[in-house]
């Protein structure tokens, strides 16, 4: 049996106390303890303590740091349930210890998974360009379950979707570009598919945002004609031709619009 002799505040935190015991050479230093496990075991100067109750204690005491970093994290913003626990197990607390602190959390209401997901959503979809598939990735990462995800995309309606795809598609668009339409298409639809927006969004997007302007493909054709023209100076005739029409359509540009280029570079 060791006997508690002193217990004392901590200066830099006035939850915390210091316990001194002395185990049968004097007193010495044991361990510290938070307010509420001081209360809980009603530790008080002279009370005996055996090796069992010193470890329940100690485990007590776990917890309740643990709880408090949990609330402290929790504090910033809402969290998953599986971000709770990854902070928890990166400031090295045993997993006995997270469970009852989630356990706790969940019961006072602190963890809802369901609620998370709903407000995550809502907020990239407030706040980015996002699309729902990498929403939805990044759910998964943050430990949340499908059916919960399915439910909580419901906070991103496709009306929603499209406006803003729309307005990524009228962005892209704006830019000066020396593409042909094809391949401005092909980028954007890319570059959306990147951004998490479903194929069936991607269309829409097209349709609405894409003009047939037939100076700016003349211009783009020009353009990359010339480029194309150095690469293929060397050859002459049939051959020539043969190899220009073949790079300007990889480059997305119609079968018309290259004869046209070729007539004008033929006069010029």
């Amino acid at each position: 049996m060791a006997i508690i002799t002193k217990i004392t505040t901590q200066q830099k935190n006035q939850e915390r106390y210091n316990v001194f015991m002395d185990y049968g050479k004097g007193e010495e230093f044991a361990f510290s303890v938070d307010s509420d496990v001081l209360i809980k075991f009603q530790l008080k100067k002279g009370m005996e303590l055996d090796e069992f109750s010193l470890v329940e204690i100690q485990y007590q005491d776990d917890i309740r740091k643990a709880y408090n970093s949990a609330v402290q994290f929790l504090a910033r913003r809402i969290r998953s349930e599986k971000e709770i626990k990854d902070h928890l197990s990166k400031k090295e607390f045993e997993e006995p210890a997270i469970h009852e602190v989630i356990h706790k959390l969940k019961g006072q209401k602190y963890i809802n998974d369901s609620e998370f997901a709903a407000a995550f959503v809502r907020t990239m979809a407030n706040t980015t360009d996002k699309g729902p598939d990498i929403i939805k990735i990044e759910l998964k990462e943050k430990g949340i379950a499908e059916g919960i995800i399915h439910a909580a995309l419901t906070e991103f309606p496709k009306e929603q979707q499209i406006d803003k795809a729309v307005k990524l598609g009228e962005k892209f668009f704006k830019k000066p570009s020396k593409d042909s339409l094809k391949i401005q298409k092909q980028k954007l639809e890319q570059q959306l598919l990147r951004k998490g927006y479903s194929f069936e969004v991607i269309q829409i997007v097209l349709q609405e945002t894409v003009t047939d302007d037939r100076d700016e493909e003349l211009d783009a054709i020009r353009y990359q004609g010339e480029k194309v023209h150095r690469k293929y100076a060397q050859y002459t005739g049939f051959e020539y031709e043969q190899k220009m029409k073949q790079a300007l359509y990889r480059k997305g540009f119609s079968i018309e619009l290259i004869e046209k280029y070729l007539s004008e570079q033929e006069k010029s």
